[in-house]
């Protein structure tokens, strides 16, 4: 035991200093498998181009990458002016609808004590959104360079397109070339496990994009319908923070509730709420399962805390990658250490060829060959 000592200790440091380098390049990694996503959209269309017209693969390819910028520009055409202009004239209104909350949060906490404890005491000039707004400007604030550093965002940006684009262009070259990288006898097992990577990858692609432009129509529909203000605004907000699981679905539940209630009293800000919840379930229970197809079924408290992690560790491009990183990671858990390891199945593809039993004249009444296949049987029987 004395002399396995530093042999672990050896590759206990070598892990640790493993993970300090991983973390250490985290958000190159993740650029690096948002140019994956991105790849596997261009030749999820490719794929379907190359179908349906028998393009060659690169004219497939340019194909898909003109018709998703000439798709972004007419939407962008389409729906980023009015959304900008009721994005603007709703920060307007914003100062005398936050004063309204706050006079009704004074006049509930005047009729009930237990509000009024909960609130706390208010000093003179002060009021009980006025710490909320300054904590979330913090954040905001510490956000803005983060996200807007032009610079360093656009190199990111440009990076991320053109190695998905080269991704989409030969994948065979790297697919091939990290299976290269694995022991000759497990070279079956990686292959398999990149294909299925691959249609899980794929599945929550198409089925992210279509949930998020169904839950954006749905509330801006029903919106429209209940008479709210900014209902195109609003949509747009709940189709573009739909990718994050969970808060994206309660921030774009109460932001129009909230404002509804300092506009139109708290019956309306109830049929809101009750709205945004039956979108979703909607969503989730009749659009998701048809686009997904069963291909991604991630567990409510992983995704969760996946969400929670990737946030805290990454912060906004951890969010944005938080469920197809725990799609891969599920998904090479199965495959390796659940299927070889716990269940003992190993590391080689399972054999297909399986032993035929072929009925010989023996002491026993059955001979089986030990090397039996369909093809051998003639050969066998000459014996």
């Amino acid at each position: 035991m004395n002399r396995r000592a530093p042999a672990i200790l050896a590759a206990a440091i070598f892990a640790l200093l493993l993970l300090a380098l991983f973390y250490s390049i985290a958000e190159i990694l993740l650029l690096l498998f948002i140019a994956v996503l991105f790849s596997l959209y261009l030749s999820a269309i490719t794929d379907a181009l190359q179908r349906w017209l028998s393009l060659p693969r690169a004219l497939g390819l340019v194909s898909a990458v003109v018709l998703t910028a000439v798709g972004a520009t007419g939407v962008g055409y389409l729906i980023v002016p009015p959304v900008v202009e009721q994005t603007q004239e709703l920060i307007q209104i914003l100062p005398g609808l936050l004063g309204r909350w706050d006079a009704q949060l004074v006049a509930l906490a005047r009729r009930s004590p237990m509000v009024a404890q909960i609130l706390g005491p208010l000093q003179q000039g002060e009021t009980y959104l006025g710490g909320v707004l300054q904590s979330i400007g913090g954040a905001v604030r510490g956000l803005v360079p983060y996200v807007f550093s032009t610079a360093h965002v656009l190199i990111q940006i440009i990076s991320v397109l053109v190695m998905g684009i080269y991704f989409a262009l030969r994948p065979a070259l790297y697919r091939e070339g990290l299976i290269a990288l694995a022991p000759p006898v497990h070279r079956d097992l990686v292959r398999d496990l990149l294909a299925e990577l691959g249609a899980t990858l794929r599945a929550w692609i198409v089925g992210q994009l279509l949930a998020m432009v169904s839950l954006g129509l749905l509330t801006w529909i029903g919106l429209e319908l209940l008479g709210v203000p900014y209902a195109l605004a609003f949509g747009v907000f709940t189709g573009a923070v739909a990718i994050v699981p969970f808060f994206g679905t309660l921030v774009s539940t109460l932001l129009p509730a909230l404002f509804v209630l300092g506009s139109a009293g708290i019956i309306k800000a109830l049929l809101v709420v009750l709205l945004g919840v039956g979108v979703h379930v909607v969503e989730a229970n009749l659009v998701a399962p048809m686009i997904m197809e069963r291909q991604v079924q991630l567990p409510p408290v992983l995704t969760l805390l996946s969400v929670l992690v990737m946030g805290h560790l990454l912060h906004l491009i951890g969010l944005l990658v938080a469920v197809p990183v725990l799609a891969t990671a599920m998904v090479v858990t199965r495959r390796i250490y659940v299927q070889r390891i716990l269940e003992g199945k190993g590391f080689r593809r399972a054999i297909r060829d399986q032993p035929v039993e072929v009925k010989l004249p023996a002491d026993d009444g059955v001979l089986v060959h030990p090397a039996a296949k369909e093809a051998t049987l003639p050969a066998i029987l000459e014996q």
